[in-house]
């Protein structure tokens, strides 16, 4: 296995995220997590995602026939490391100095052996009086230009933090238990249980967790609600019960055999999935029910990760 980071400039930022993350996953890579920037060439999308290290070249092909990418690059992922987007604006201070100020012009002497100026008469020396006097005189463009203050610089966004990423641990299953105590009572409003599991294990369990609780709840919803719907093909099984299950908690809707949850609770915080629960109540309800009692979970997109909406690409 190897992980790549995709890093694509594009000129429209609305479904980019959930195309690119099509592709990927249908060239068999898993995404990790991913970002989206806005820079005045355009969009900046930082993908990162799973795969085998012998599907690379059909990923590149792929992002090389999306015709939404201006340009991208393909790379290894460093764990830890956060690499800046090769697309994203550089920032240069001008050099320029504004010129000196010329030097004051020296003031005019009388000559010594000029002639007095006749006396005014009075009349004149009234006239000269009553005459407006010019305005002093005012600095020249130079002079402003070196006595008044340099503006301040232009704010700039602060730099992403590098991505750490967190041991993987195993499911809680004592918490899940506990949350999922009173789940025939409660159902289906099971939301605050299910975010209050989120905050109480430790956060590399978080993941596991979530997928285990999924797991558990859509067991539970196959056992009361379809228990007589077996030997299913995947499509019929998303339509007739993968979405009207997932409707008692979510909004969801079947597009192009792709799930698409929208407004998920558990996926509101920056790099917070909880798209493993949804992957996980995936299983426990439908693997029962298909022919081939086999199912598999790829998360395209997350809101949590700045996409519109959540995104799973199921498959059996």
């Amino acid at each position: 296995m190897i992980e790549l980071e995709i890093q694509a400039l594009a000129l429209q930022r609305e479904g980019l995220l959930i195309e690119v993350g099509r592709l990927a996953a249908a060239n068999g890579f898993t995404l990790l997590r991913q970002r989206l920037a806005q820079d005045p060439h355009g969009t900046l999308l930082s993908m990162v995602v799973r795969g085998s290290w012998f599907k690379k070249r059909a990923l590149r092909q792929a992002l090389e026939g999306c015709d939404r990418l201006i340009s991208f690059e393909l790379a290894p992922a460093v764990e830890g490391e956060a690499r800046a987007h090769f697309a994203a604006t550089s920032k240069v201070t001008s050099g320029y100095v504004p010129p000196p100020a010329p030097p004051p012009e020296p003031a005019s002497v009388p000559e010594r052996d000029a002639a007095p100026a006749p006396a005014a008469s009075a009349e004149a020396e009234v006239a000269i009086a009553a005459a407006p006097q010019p305005a002093p005189e005012t600095e020249t463009f130079e002079e402003l230009v070196v006595r008044r203050p340099a503006p301040p610089p232009a704010p700039t966004e602060p730099e992403p933090e590098p991505y750490v990423e967190l041991p993987e641990l195993a499911a809680d299953e004592a918490a899940v238990e506990q949350a999922l105590a009173a789940l025939e009572q409660e159902y289906p409003r099971i939301l605050p249980r299910l975010l209050a599991l989120d905050r109480g294990v430790q956060p590399g369990a978080r993941a596991a967790t979530l997928q285990l609780a999924g797991q558990r709840v859509g067991a539970w919803v196959f056992a009361r609600e379809y228990s007589l719907d077996t030997g299913l093909a995947l499509a019929a099984a998303l339509s007739a019960l993968a979405v009207p299950a997932l409707h008692a908690f979510a909004e969801a809707e079947l597009q192009d055999g792709q799930l698409h949850i929208r407004h998920s609770a558990l996926c509101a915080e920056d790099g917070h999935s909880g798209c493993g629960f949804y992957g996980g109540f995936l299983e426990g309800l439908l693997v029962p029910a298909l022919a081939r009692r086999s199912l598999s979970v790829f998360p395209v997109c997350c809101r949590s990760f700045g996409a519109d909406e959540c995104v799973l690409a199921v498959s059996d």
